[in-house]
C-alpha cells in the first residue's frame, strides 16, 4: 500500500532558517531573564554547556535523518527501531505535544514582546490571533512558511548582531565587573549546589536547542536531504550556541542579574542602557519576529508530527489528509486548536519546563533508536555516520537523562501525567477496534437498504445488477424493489380493469429479474408497493417512513426533451428526498472487468470512488482512478495533481487497491477525455461524480450529463447527499474560488 507523501521543496537556507530563528527567537528574549534568576552570571556558562551536550544530539540525528528522510522524526527512528507499537506512539505523540506547547510558549512570548509597545495589550489574546495567523499561512503551503521564515531569519540574526556588536563596544554596555560581580561566576562556593543550577538552567532553556528536532520532522520537505539535512543541522546548532551565549553575556554585562531576574523583557532591559531610542524599537520589533519564527517553526514541526501519527494509523486517520497542494491541512487546524487552549495557560516559564521535557524525553528514545538501528541494520546505506559510534548516542542519552532529572517537579509530573494519558488512549484504541469489529460482524443483515423505484421490467437488467452487487458488498445491506402506484388507481376507473393488470403482469416481470438477481448475490432483499399522488412523492415519502436508505438507484431519465416528465421526477427527489441518488445509463452491461471513475476531487466523484471499488471487489474487476490536467501544465503541477488523486483515492478507501490503477489525462476538454478514454480502453461502466455547481437547468451537471448521454458504454451518475447547511457552505467556497 503505497502512504500519503509531502512535497520535497525546502531548500538549505530555508531549513537552516526554521532550525535556527524557529527556536532561538521566542527562548532568547522571554527565557533569558528566567534562567539569570536560577543561575545568575553563570548562565552564560549553562548555555555554552548546553549547546555543547546537545551537538553530540545533533550529531545523532544528521544520521537518523539521511537514513530515515521523512516526515515524523523521532517517531520514524523508533518505529523503525522496535516497530510499531506503544513506545513508538507515546514517543511521536509527545514531540507532537512538546513542539504543540512551544508553539504557545512562542505565542506568548509574541505577546510580551509587543508589551514593550502597548503595555496594557491583553496577552493571551494577542497570543490566539498570532497562532491564527500562522494556521492560514501553513494551510497556504509550506514553501510559503519557509519563505516567510527566511525573511523573519534575517531580520532576526541582523538584529542580534547590532545588539551584540553595539553591547560591546559602546561605553555604557558590557562591563566585566557587572558580568561578574566581585569576579564570581557562581552564586555559591559549594560545587554541587553550582552544578544542579547549571542543570536546572539547562533543563529551562533545552526548547532552545531543538533546532534539528525540528529539521527533522520536516524531512520529507526537505530537496536534497542526504546533503542538506547533516549541514542544516550542524549549522544550526553552532549558531544557536554562539548568539544565544553572547546575547546573554551582553545583558547580564550590562544589567545585572538581580535586575533582570524572572523579567520576561531582558534584552529591552539591556539595550535601553546602550542603545536607548531606537536600539529598543529595534530589539522590541526583534522580540516580536523571534517568537513569529518559532510559532513558524514549531507549528510546522507539530503539524508533521501529527500527519505521521495519522497516516501510521495512530492518530485519527482525518489528521493526514492533504489539499491539492499536498498541505497536510487537518493536521494543521487541529494543532492550531490546541495550541490556542494550551496558549490560555500563559505560565511561560511552566510552559517552557514542559516542552524541555517533552523534547527531551524524545530524544532520549532518538538516541537509543540509534544504538538500535546499528545493530539492527549494520549494513544500510547511511549518507552521513554519526563520528564515535557508539559514544555519541550514549553521551547524548545521559545528557537527555541528567537534564530531565533537573527539570521542574511540576513539569515532569505533568509529563508523566501525559504519558500515562497516552498509554490509556493506545491500549483504549486497540480496545475499541477490537469491539467494533466484533460488533460488526454481529450485525444482522439488512439494516440498511438500496432502493430500487422500477415500474417495468425493460432496461431493468444493468440497474439490478448495480444493485445487487453493491448490497453484496456490505453484509448490512439490503435490496428494496419498490412500485409507486396512483393514489386514485383503487378508486378510479381509468385505472381499473386491463391498466391493473398490466401493472400485475409488469410487477410480475420485474419481481422474477429482481429475485433472481438477489439470489444470484445471496443479498437480503424484500419488496413493497405503495400508493401516492405522484410517483415522486411515493419514493420521498417512502424514505420518509424508513430512512435507512443508503442509495436510491433509478434508470437516466435522459434528456429533457426526450423524457420531461421523467426528468421532472428526478429534479424533485434531487431536491427533496434526501439520500444518495445514482442514476444509470445502461447500454448493456454484460460484465465488469474494466471502470472507469473521473476524479475531479468534488464531493460527489468521492462516493464514485467508493461505489466503484466496491463493484471491483465482488466481481475482481480493474479500475481506472484519473484525474484530468490542462495539457500546457508543468511537470511540477502534474505531480502536484497526482499526489492529490492518491490523496483523495486514499482517504476514501484507506488505501490505494491493488486492483485499482491512478492516472493522470492531459487534456482541455473534460468530456473530450473522459469520453475518448471509454472507447480507447473498452470500459464496461463509467461512474461519475455529479457537478458541486449545477448551472443552465441541468440535474447533474453539463459535463456529466454529456458524458452520460454520448458515451459508449454505460455510466453511472452519481450525487451524493449532504445536509443543507454544508452543502450551502461547500457552494460558497467553489463560488469564491470560481470568482
Amino acid at each position: 500500500m503505497s502512504k500519503r507523501t509531502l512535497k520535497r521543496q525546502l531548500n538549505l537556507f530555508q531549513v537552516i532558517m526554521l532550525g535556527t530563528a524557529g527556536t532561538l527567537g521566542s527562548g532568547i528574549f522571554v527565557l533569558t531573564g528566567l534562567a539569570a534568576e536560577v543561575a545568575g552570571p553563570a548562565t552564560f556558562i549553562a548555555i555554552l554547556v548546553g549547546g555543547f551536550l546537545s551537538f553530540s544530539i545533533a550529531l545523532n540525528y544528521c544520521e537518523l535523518a539521511t537514513v530515515y528522510p521523512e516526515t515524523g522524526g523521532a517517531m520514524t527512528y523508533v518505529r523503525e527501531a522496535w516497530g510499531k507499537g506503544l513506545l513508538s506512539f507515546v514517543v511521536g505523540s509527545m514531540d507532537c505535544i512538546s513542539s504543540t506547547f512551544y508553539c504557545a510558549l512562542s505565542a506568548v512570548g509574541f505577546a510580551y514582546s509587543l508589551s514593550v509597545f502597548f503595555p496594557n495589550i491583553p496577552i493571551i489574546p494577542v497570543a490566539v490571533c498570532v497562532i491564527i495567523i500562522f494556521v492560514i499561512l501553513n494551510i497556504l503551503g509550506v514553501s510559503n512558511v519557509g519563505n516567510v521564515q527566511i525573511v523573519m531569519g534575517i531580520s532576526l540574526l541582523f538584529a542580534f548582531a547590532v545588539f551584540i556588536i553595539a553591547g560591546f563596544v559602546s561605553p555604557t554596555g558590557f562591563q566585566p565587573a557587572i558580568l561578574l560581580p566581585e569576579g564570581k561566576v557562581f552564586l555559591s562556593d559549594d560545587l554541587g549546589v553550582n552544578l544542579k543550577m547549571i542543570m536546572r538552567t539547562i533543563a529551562l532553556i533545552y526548547a532552545a536547542y531543538v533546532g534539528f528536532e525540528v529539521i527533522a520532522d520536516d524531512a520529507e520537505e526537505v530537496r536534497n536531504p542526504t546533503k542538506i539535512i547533516p549541514i542544516a543541522i550542524i549549522a544550526s546548532i553552532l549558531i544557536i550556541t554562539l548568539v544565544y551565549s553572547l546575547t546573554v553575556v551582553v545583558t547580564l554585562g550590562t544589567v545585572p542579574w538581580q535586575s533582570v531576574a524572572g523579567s520576561k523583557t531582558a534584552l529591552t532591559d539591556a539595550i535601553k542602557v546602550f542603545l536607548p531610542g531606537w536600539g529598543v524599537t529595534l530589539i522590541g520589533i526583534a522580540g516580536m519576529v523571534g517568537a513569529l519564527t518559532s510559532i513558524n517553526s514549531s507549528m510546522l514541526s507539530a503539524t508533521r508530527e501529527s500527519f505521521t501519527l495519522s497516516r501510521d494509523g495512530a492518530w485519527p486517520k482525518g489528521l493526514s489528509r492533504l489539499n491539492s497542494i499536498r498541505v497536510p491541512y487537518a493536521a494543521i487546524l487541529f494543532v492550531g486548536i490546541v495550541s490556542i487552549l494550551i496558549t490560555i495557560i500563559g505560565a511561560v516559564d511552566f510552559l517552557s519546563y514542559i516542552t524541555s521535557a517533552g523534547y527531551l524525553f524524545v530524544l532520549f528514545c532518538s538516541n537509543m533508536a540509534m544504538i538500535q538501528l546499528h545493530r539492527k541494520y549494520p549494513n544500510i546505506n547511511r549518507p552521513f555516520k554519526a563520528p564515535f559510534f557508539p559514544l555519541t548516542p550514549i553521551l547524548a542519552s545521559l545528557t537527555c537523562v541528567i537534564v530531565i532529572f533537573f527539570s521542574d517537579l511540576d513539569a515532569l509530573t505533568f509529563l508523566a501525567g501525559i504519558l500515562a494519558l497516552l498509554s490509556v488512549y493506545y491500549y483504549g484504541r486497540i480496545g475499541l477496534q477490537l469491539w467494533a469489529e466484533a460488533h460488526k460482524r454481529n450485525l444482522s443483515p439488512g439494516r440498511w437498504r438500496i432502493l430500487l423505484p422500477i415500474a417495468t421490467s425493460n432496461g431493468s437488467d444493468g440497474l439490478l445488477k448495480v444493485g445487487s452487487l453493491l448490497a453484496e458488498a456490505e453484509k448490512d445491506l439490503n435490496m428494496c424493489l419498490l412500485t409507486v402506484l396512483p393514489a386514485t388507481a383503487q378508486t378510479d376507473q381509468q385505472f381499473s380493469g386491463d391498466f391493473m393488470d398490466r401493472i400485475k403482469d409488469q410487477r410480475h416481470a420485474v419481481l422474477e429479474k429482481f429475485i433472481h438477481y438477489a439470489v444470484d448475490r445471496n443479498v437480503p432483499m424484500y419488496t413493497k408497493m405503495v400508493s401516492d399522488k405522484t410517483y415522486a412523492d411515493g419514493i420521498i415519502n417512502e424514505i420518509k417512513n424508513d430512512p435507512n436508505v443508503k442509495l436510491l438507484l433509478m434508470k437516466w431519465p435522459g434528456k429533457r426533451s426526450d423524457n420531461a416528465q421523467y426528468h421532472a421526477v428526478v429534479e424533485q427527489l434531487l431536491e427533496s428526498a434526501g439520500v444518495s441518488i445514482g442514476v444509470l445509463y445502461d447500454r448493456g452491461i454484460k460484465q465488469f472487468q474494466n471502470i472507469m471513475v473521473p476524479v475531479g476531487g468534488g464531493f460527489h466523484s468521492r462516493l464514485a470512488i467508493h461505489l466503484a471499488n466496491d463493484i471491483a471487489v465482488q466481481e475482481g474487476a480493474h479500475v481506472d482512478y484519473f484525474r484530468i490536467v490542462p495539457a500546457n501544465c508543468d511537470e511540477e503541477t502534474e505531480q502536484d495533481q497526482f499526489s492529490y488523486l492518491q490523496e483523495i483515492v486514499m482517504t476514501e478507501l484507506g488505501e490505494n487497491p491493488a486492483n485499482a490503477a491512478l492516472r493522470l489525462i492531459t487534456a482541455d476538454s473534460i468530456y473530450d477525455a473522459v469520453t475518448y478514454e471509454s472507447e480507447a480502453a473498452d470500459y464496461d461502466l463509467t461512474i461519475i461524480g455529479s457537478a458541486d455547481l449545477i448551472e443552465n437547468d441541468s440535474l447533474f451537471g453539463q459535463i456529466s450529463e454529456k458524458v452520460a448521454e454520448n458515451s459508449k458504454n454505460s455510466v453511472l451518475v452519481i450525487h451524493r447527499h449532504d445536509n443543507p447547511a454544508a452543502s450551502w457552505l461547500r457552494l460558497q467556497l467553489k463560488h469564491y474560488q470560481k470568482n
